[in-house]
């Protein structure tokens, strides 16, 4: 009977204590890197495709709910159709007011939002919650939104993961009107929507969209409260970065600088010249 071969002891105990080399060491990193390289830009992607989605879906799409309106009654949202202002719910101003420049001792017209006003809007008076109502007595279909109901919503996951709504009204702003008694809001726009619940991130990607420039004072969309094309009293003064980042909470407890998993991350309200 043939005794099996035992190696050396010594060489048994080599192979026992022998590890990995360098060179897989370096190859099993390497391909870690590109795992959790590739999950950052997937996150991104999503992020981005989330974002064109919340322009397409949503935004541009009330923007032509907007439009139809106008087609379909021959005024904007809340005007009066015998005697219209060319405001949003302007139907109750008196008519020496139709040019919507000459807004002294009047109050500029509320906002027309849908069963309550957004987060983060300056509340004015006059302002209603009829805009489901006024849409649907035209017959102009909404976007889906949130669900029916709430046409005038959306819900997203902000950069912690995190639920935020959107909601849209509409409002008139007094044209090149400063921040003064007669404009609350001081945007000086005209016809509006007032979009609420936009995270910076979002705010900033919507603008670059809309303006092709993400700064929160030019063009047709930017952030409420900040005048167009005006800074520090200088007339075309460079754009300004939007105010607020993706590490600032809601919280206002923990406002600025933290960006935990369990924060929301800040909103801001923005508004969108409309055509009409």
């Amino acid at each position: 009977m043939k005794q099996a071969f035992k190696l050396p002891a010594r060489r048994m105990q080599a192979l026992r204590q022998k590890g990995f080399t360098l060179v897989e060491l370096a190859v099993v990193l390497a391909v870690i890197g590109l795992i959790i390289g590739a999950v950052a830009i997937g996150k991104d992607v999503q992020r981005n495709a989330e974002y064109t989605k919340v322009k397409n879906k949503f935004i541009d799409q009330w923007e032509q709910a907007y439009n139809q309106y106008y087609q379909r009654a021959g005024v904007v949202i809340g005007d009066n159709q015998t005697a219209p202002q060319n405001m949003v719910n302007g139907e109750g101003l008196p008519l020496n007011t139709r040019s919507g420049r000459n807004m002294t001792g009047f109050t500029p017209p509320g906002a027309v939002c849908d069963k309550a006003l957004g987060r983060g809007m300056v509340v004015r008076a006059g302002d209603r919650t009829d805009l489901r109502a006024l849409m649907t007595r035209v017959g102009v279909r909404m976007p889906p939104g949130r669900a029916e109901g709430l046409e005038d919503r959306y819900v997203y996951l902000d950069s912690n993961g995190n639920p935020q709504e959107i909601q849209v009204c509409f409002q008139w702003n007094v044209p090149l009107a400063d921040n003064s008694a007669d404009n609350a809001v001081g945007e000086g726009s005209g016809n509006v929507m007032i979009i609420t619940g936009l995270t910076p991130d979002l705010a900033r990607s919507l603008d670059q969209m809309i303006d092709g420039k993400p700064d929160e004072r030019e063009g047709r969309f930017r952030r409420q409260g900040v005048l167009n094309n005006e800074g520090g009293g200088a007339i075309n003064a460079p754009g300004q970065e939007w105010n607020r980042t993706n590490r600032d909470s809601i919280d206002p407890a923990h406002a600025l600088g933290r960006s935990f998993d369990e924060d929301q991350v800040v909103i801001v309200t923005a508004i969108y010249k409309m055509n009409q």
